[in-house]
């Protein structure tokens, strides 16, 4: 592990406020998956895979995403239940990741530079430490990765609700005992740590994303069986035996920046430096002042790492020490 360097700030130019790229329905092994494409600007743009975190959807990478055009040509997924993607039979770690190894196949675009926040940290690292021929950089922002006192997490008191057999319903009449507006606003502030960053453009969008979920008559059974999947794998981490999240960060090969927000109340700050001491060729970002999402709290840093662990990448690939 070493610490991240940052690229300059100049190179993005004025800061911009892009509306949620366009999006279309990818069917992948017979199952509706949406994903919203961030084409790059330049020839040299190479693809990028970027997964969102429980309850997230694809939009939580727009401004990161655009940020990163001329480097990156990007795709960012909704994960089966969520956003505007369909259900699935399965909302286990494996079962995401699988996912995403289907779609970087069938899409012909790996190996990709691949992107995770929360939940969908673990789901990358399952892909980067089981299909390193299909990962170029990693990037991890707050991973969920295994820690066991619910008491570092906001998420700790819905946890033995998990046990109740049939918890969507209860997730479902919580969720629906609040407006958009309402449920937007406790999100914005599990997530933040400085929701003054959070333009009106952003809340709105928000707001509308929740909409959706309202919808949606599976969400709330894939936000449960997601959160029991993620609980599970803390569990199994560990235990003896291949499926062991660490062991499977232990294999990964791909150079990785790891990102921690200090103020995250979702996962616990110690989490981030474990994650980067265990995979091998890792860079790590502590950020003062920054909560969960440190891609949409503070987008211009995270693709300051970003861009320098891609120069790193190139250089190395190039032969330059």
């Amino acid at each position: 592990m070493k610490r991240a360097l940052l690229g300059a700030d100049e190179a993005f130019g004025p800061d911009r406020m892009p509306p949620p790229w366009p999006g279309r329905m990818a069917l992948i092994d017979g199952e509706q998956t949406f994903v919203r494409d961030t084409p790059g600007t330049t020839t040299a743009a190479q693809p990028a895979l970027y997964v969102h975190g429980l309850g997230g959807s694809s939009q939580n990478w727009t401004d990161l995403a655009g940020l990163l055009s001329d480097r990156l040509d990007g795709q960012a997924i909704d994960l089966p239940g969520f956003g505007r993607s369909g259900p699935a039979k399965q909302y286990t770690i494996k079962a995401f990741a699988d996912r995403m190894i289907r779609l970087i196949e069938v899409a012909e675009r790996g190996p990709v530079h691949l992107f995770g926040n929360s939940l969908g940290g673990a789901v990358v690292v399952r892909v980067a430490g089981l299909r390193p021929d299909l990962v170029r950089t990693l990037t991890l922002i707050s991973p969920a990765m295994p820690f066991l006192d619910p008491r570092r997490s906001l998420q700790g008191p819905v946890v033995p609700l998990l046990a109740l057999p049939r918890a969507d319903r209860l997730a479902a009449w919580m969720m629906g005992r609040y407006a958009p507006e309402e449920l937007a606003a406790q999100v914005i502030e599990a997530c933040f740590n400085d929701v003054s960053r959070v333009s009106d453009q952003r809340r709105q969008e928000a707001v509308e994303e929740i909409k959706i979920r309202y919808e949606a008559a599976h969400y709330a059974d894939a936000y449960v069986r997601s959160l029991r999947g993620l609980v599970s794998s803390f569990l199994r981490a560990y235990l003896p035996g291949a499926n062991s999240m660490w062991k499977i960060a232990s294999q990964i090969t791909a150079p990785t920046l790891v990102v921690g927000g200090r103020q995250d109340r979702l996962v616990d700050i110690r989490v981030a430096p474990q994650v980067a001491k265990v995979i091998p060729d890792s860079r790590l970002l502590i950020l003062d002042g920054v909560g969960h999402v440190a891609q949409m709290e503070v987008p211009r840093i995270v693709a300051r790492g970003v861009v320098a662990l891609l120069d790193e990448y190139e250089r190395e690939q190039a032969g330059v020490t």
